[in-house]
């Protein structure tokens, strides 16, 4: 098979997707920052695909400044003709690191604006990816005497714009957005292989600090932050260059298995089962080249065959794409992940274990020396959930709300151990989207496949409201302040108290109860005349039958 993939999207393709950009880009831009703009807090408070009511004042306000800084920070820039949702605060545009999956989330706040914004959100780097398969690191705005556009001395490559776009995709029913990725990605995928495996190994290698989106790491101690001359294809001199990056090397494993679905759906099974193997292939040389089972830690190997022996967020990345298997992950788990003396600060998760050497303190601003970071915490129901984790994830998110409702406003970065922000421009694009991200996740309603996840956790702030289109269906969550009414097309499926995660099919039928609370929950559930009494344990899951 041809790494490259096939040469799909052509001139019409490209046509309608710009097309689409530039219809974003006006009348809808120009809404969203009318809305933006707007003082006026309403009781309830809706996008077109979605509703938040609740009694608590200050969470209102906090709600809506987070959907009036990511309509804010819409913006243009140069080279692509849609709108697009940037990084804000200090940072000048878009970039690949976490644009896309920043693009998927703003999709569920719900209607037109977030849906074209999303896929421009990857159209964009598709767009601009040059001739030989490079994508973009990043699109920048202009200013400061910088024309802006496309940048390329570093790959800065975390969560697979292959696996958001493809999310999207498959989502949707969107077969231009598929053909486009699928072409690009593939393109991209064999640009890595051609200039980023030099010593051989299969693996992807980091050639500076800010491949990984690390910056002023302790990981990179000493080590230049971009590539010689600008170019993501020449290795600067260093202690020990290139180096075998177990993060970088899982966002190309993400990146392949996505692949591997794409080609499925567009009916080229030879090439999925191609792409398939290939991820396998760089899979086991993670855990085997990249994991040191004597820590419990996956590390960078530098050119003299050693570890860089710093435990720090990029083993979190290995498991944002699931490069674990199940009795691994569980290792992980419990050594580093869920140790309070590591990873599971009070504020999860810093950027370097707690109890690392190399932890930096005090913390300054944007560290991925020990800070917790926005970014991790929006990347990390991609890996929870997948583990089962729904509980802790839960902690996760809870202690981030308060982070954020303390703060007031959204910033890039937090203490992990006091959940003091570290004050920068405000405005951060991930931060806004963690909150509203988080309360959905939390309490609310949500799409999960093809069925509706019923996320049942009273919030602690009163009566509340959570609605929204689900797959085309309408589904509301009312809280009354001691139980959780599910109601669907305008008919009530059940209510509910306790606190639990129901998953219903689209027609509403009831499938199964999810422990999402710490320890053992009380669960009633009562439907058409019906009662059900659980105990869920956390992380269990109980089949409902009705």
């Amino acid at each position: 098979m041809d790494p490259r993939g096939p040469e799909i999207a052509g001139s019409i393709t490209r046509r309608r997707l710009v097309s689409r950009g530039a219809m974003a880009a006006g009348w809808l831009l120009a809404r969203a920052r009318m809305d933006a703009e707007s003082e006026t807090v309403p009781e309830e408070l809706e996008t077109d695909g979605r509703r938040f009511r609740c009694e608590d004042a200050a969470l209102t306000r906090l709600y809506a400044s987070a959907l009036a800084t990511l309509r804010r920070n819409l913006v243009q820039l140069p080279g692509f003709a849609g709108s697009v949702l940037p990084e804000g605060s200090e940072y000048p545009g878009i970039w690949m690191e976490c644009g896309p999956q920043e693009g998927l989330v703003y999709r569920e706040c719900g209607g037109e604006l977030p849906q074209v914004v999303a896929r421009n959100n990857h159209l964009i780097f598709f767009a601009l990816q040059r001739e030989g398969g490079e994508l973009p690191y990043a699109v920048k705005r202009a200013g400061a005497g910088a024309p802006g556009g496309p940048a390329w001395s570093q790959i800065q490559m975390v969560v697979p714009i292959a696996a958001t776009a493809w999310e999207i995709a498959e989502r949707t029913s969107d077969s231009e957005l598929l053909e486009r990725a699928y072409a690009a990605c593939g393109r991209w995928d064999a640009w890595l292989r051609r200039y980023r495996n030099t010593r051989g190994t299969g693996l992807c290698e980091g050639f500076c600090t800010w491949d990984t989106g690390m910056d002023n790491s302790p990981r990179w101690s000493g080590e230049p932050n971009s590539c010689a001359d600008g170019d993501a294809r020449k290795c600067p001199a260093g202690k020990g260059l290139p180096r075998l990056c177990p993060d970088l090397s899982a966002t190309v494993y993400g990146g392949r298995v996505a692949l591997a679905a794409m080609a499925k759906a567009l009916g080229r099974r030879s090439e999925a089962d191609h792409w398939t193997e290939d991820a396998e292939a760089i899979r086991r040389l993670i855990v085997e080249k990249l994991y040191d089972p004597n820590d419990v830690a996956f590390y960078d190997l530098d050119a003299h065959g050693q570890f860089v022996r710093v435990r720090s967020a990029a083993m979190l990345r290995v498991l944002g794409e699931h490069v674990p298997d199940a009795k691994l992950f569980e290792v992980v788990w419990e050594r580093q992940v869920h140790n309070p003396h590591a990873f599971w600060a009070p504020y999860p998760f810093p950027s370097v274990a707690l109890d690392d050497p190399a932890f930096v303190r005090p913390i300054p601003r944007n560290s991925w020396g020990g800070a917790s970071q926005a970014l991790t915490a929006l990347r990390a129901p991609r890996w929870m959930e997948h583990y089962g984790k729904s509980a802790e994830l839960a902690h996760v998110m809870e202690r981030w709300v308060e982070a954020l409702r303390r703060a007031g406003e959204f910033h890039q970065q937090v203490d992990p151990v006091s959940g003091d922000i570290t004050a920068d421009d405000g405005g951060y694009s991930p931060a806004a989207l963690v909150l509203v991200d988080f309360l959905w996740r939390l309490s609310g309603v949500r799409e999960q496949g093809n069925d509706i996840e019923w996320n049942l956790r009273p919030p602690a702030t009163g009566k509340s409201r959570f609605a929204a289109k689900v797959r085309g269906v309408s589904a509301e969550l009312a809280y009354d302040g001691e139980a959780a009414t599910m109601i669907l097309s305008g008919q009530t499926l059940a209510k509910v108290t306790g606190v639990a995660r129901v998953i219903t099919s689209r027609s509403g039928a009831l499938r199964e109860a999810v422990g999402i609370a710490d320890g053992t929950s009380a669960v009633t559930v009562l439907s058409n005349g019906r009662r059900q009494t659980l105990r869920l344990a956390e992380n269990s899951r109980i089949a409902l039958g009705w």
